[in-house]
């Protein structure tokens, strides 16, 4: 697949962009274009079980560990380290060479503002991580969609949004501004990128706990109006995705599909049965609002099962995309190795540390400990993962 080259005259930026024609993406050639792939997890939005943890879940919480473990100037050069490596061009030729046509790339907002993450606290880095990924895409003839994993204030209230606890996105009007003020921004950058597929503005908002989520679901839908008008200022040829709300599985809160022309809507999936019938749901929304639906995460099953639900969206027409691409010891395309000593880590990231007593007493040693996280950015290089040769049949790719 060969992309356009940025900065073309206005007069031909239509046909240089995927387009919606109904239910269906239609490639600049006018091709109709379905999307399989797999998410960048964990690079620029850091998972705590994606390292082997489980209390120690968050970006934030994954950042505390990590200085009161090593400290913060170590804990600052394990982050340059695992975003310069975690994540390379060998990655995407990888994933180019297995038949893919589109990457997901989740990423935290704090990427594109001055507050403090993954080791800057301020001139973050986001625009210099994208603006590779895109070449490497470009190269390789892959799509890219951006993925706001965790937005301001947090839209969630899980751990996967970096939030404190409850989606505050939808009760902060600065939040929200900041949130609409970063697409903007991004879109400005991107507009005439057409290697970008589109913008998922959030990633599955408003978790299901909360005594108000009715109310909470209501906001949902003008939120993205707002953001989708920033985008519009600016870029009025990438695709816009909105996730359901609840996991990405709760359609009813929208009722106006016709605001923008260049809308598509994703969903989750992680169980359940490998049948039609249990996304009827979905293809019933798809049908009613006569728009795209894909699956923008599926995974971490069994084989038969992730073989059997790929065919079931395949039939249906709903793209989809794993979760994710790599991550420690499998369930995903790359396998990275446990190293040496980790376990010591894992262990005091779930040890309690309440209290700078406790932290002293559960630390094992620094040296070793920081020899580990080295171990950890060597064995994450592209060179030394293990490609896992039946998770990527049952995607329908190859290796």
């Amino acid at each position: 697949m060969a992309f356009s080259a940025m900065g073309a005259d206005a007069g031909s930026r239509e046909s240089r962009f995927m387009g919606v024609n109904g239910t269906e993406l239609i490639t600049p050639d006018g091709d109709t274009f379905f999307m399989r792939g797999t998410n960048l997890g964990n690079w620029l939005n850091p998972e705590g079980y994606m390292f082997g943890f489980k209390k120690t879940n968050s970006p934030r919480f994954i950042n505390e560990m990590l200085c009161q473990l090593v400290g913060e100037e170590k804990t600052a050069e394990f982050w340059k380290d695992f975003k310069d490596n975690y994540i390379t061009r060998a990655d995407i030729e990888f994933i180019a060479s297995t038949g893919a046509t589109t990457i997901r790339l989740p990423f935290h907002y704090k990427l594109f503002t001055d507050e403090d993450y993954m080791g800057l606290c301020s001139a973050q880095d986001g625009f210099e991580r994208v603006d590779s990924l895109i070449s490497w895409c470009r190269d390789n003839g892959l799509y890219l969609i951006l993925d706001m994993h965790d937005a301001p204030g947090g839209q969630t209230g899980d751990n996967i949004d970096d939030s404190f606890g409850y989606p505050w996105l939808f009760r902060s009007p600065d939040a929200q501004k900041k949130f609409c003020d970063i697409w903007e921004r991004i879109a400005a950058r991107y507009a005439d990128e057409p290697v970008v597929l589109g913008y998922e503005l959030l990633n599955e908002p408003i978790a299901p706990y909360f005594k108000d989520v009715e109310e909470l679901n209501g906001m949902l839908e003008p939120l993205y109006k707002k953001a989708v008008a920033a985008i519009r200022r600016s870029d009025p040829n990438h695709i816009v995705i909105l996730g359901g709300a609840q996991w990405n599985g709760n359609f009813e809160p929208f009722t106006d599909w016709t605001f923008d022309d260049r809308l598509i809507y994703s969903c989750h999936r992680y169980g359940g049965d490998a049948t039609r019938d249990a996304i009827a749901s979905l293809i019933a929304f798809r049908d009613k609002s006569g728009r795209p639906m894909y699956m923008g995460e599926i995974g971490h099953n069994t084989d038969k099962w992730q073989n059997d639900f790929c065919n079931v969206m395949e039939q249906a027409g709903i793209g989809y995309l794993f979760w994710p691409y790599k991550k420690l010891e499998g369930s995903c395309m790359m396998a990275i190795n446990r190293p040496d000593g980790w376990d010591a880590i894992v262990t005091f990231s779930e040890a309690d540390r309440s209290s700078y007593s406790a932290i002293r007493d559960a630390r094992p040693d620094c040296a070793e400990a920081a020899r580990a996280l080295d171990g950890f950015i060597e064995n994450c290089r592209a060179q030394n993962t293990v490609p896992q040769k039946d998770y990527i049949h049952s995607m329908k790719l190859s290796e």
